[in-house]
């Protein structure tokens, strides 16, 4: 009898993460030179929420922000009350989870601390994945 895959085994460890007191600047520049959308947020070393490059960029194009004010932080952008799952959690309950709720990051913990997460793109690859293990290549002679 086959059991259903855990999160742990699809999630992307040992994410990148920032601190809620660092600039926006520098959650951006972070995401740019990891290649990343996804920036979970630590406050005093706890998991504070999550802040996407979207979340940064409708900020910078909807907040006014003129030169005398302090600069923006992360925790000004950070979405709390995120999804956050256990490592041991099914991927079958998470990608349910995710689409009825049109989530696109979970945030995975084990005892409460961050060990990973899991994005879209990673359930794209997965699937990807599953689909290459269980098919044959189609042999393109289909209609559309």
């Amino acid at each position: 009898m086959k059991y259903l895959p855990r999160i742990k085994a699809f999630m992307t460890p040992f994410p990148y993460s920032i601190q809620d007191t660092a600039s926006l600047e520098a959650a951006n520049e972070q995401m740019q030179d990891h290649n990343i959308r996804h920036l979970p947020v630590l406050k005093d070393g706890q998991l504070a929420g999550i802040v996407s490059d979207r979340d940064i960029k409708f900020f910078k194009e909807n907040i006014n922000t003129d030169s005398n004010q302090t600069k923006p932080t992360v925790d000004d952008v950070c979405v709390s009350g995120v999804y956050v799952v256990d490592l041991n959690e099914s991927l079958d309950n998470v990608l349910s989870h995710m689409a009825l709720n049109h989530i696109d990051c979970t945030l995975v913990t084990k005892k409460g601390k961050l060990v990973g997460l899991f994005t879209v793109t990673d359930a794209c690859r997965t699937f990807a994945k599953y689909l290459r293990d269980q098919f044959l290549p189609g042999g393109g002679n289909d209609a559309a």
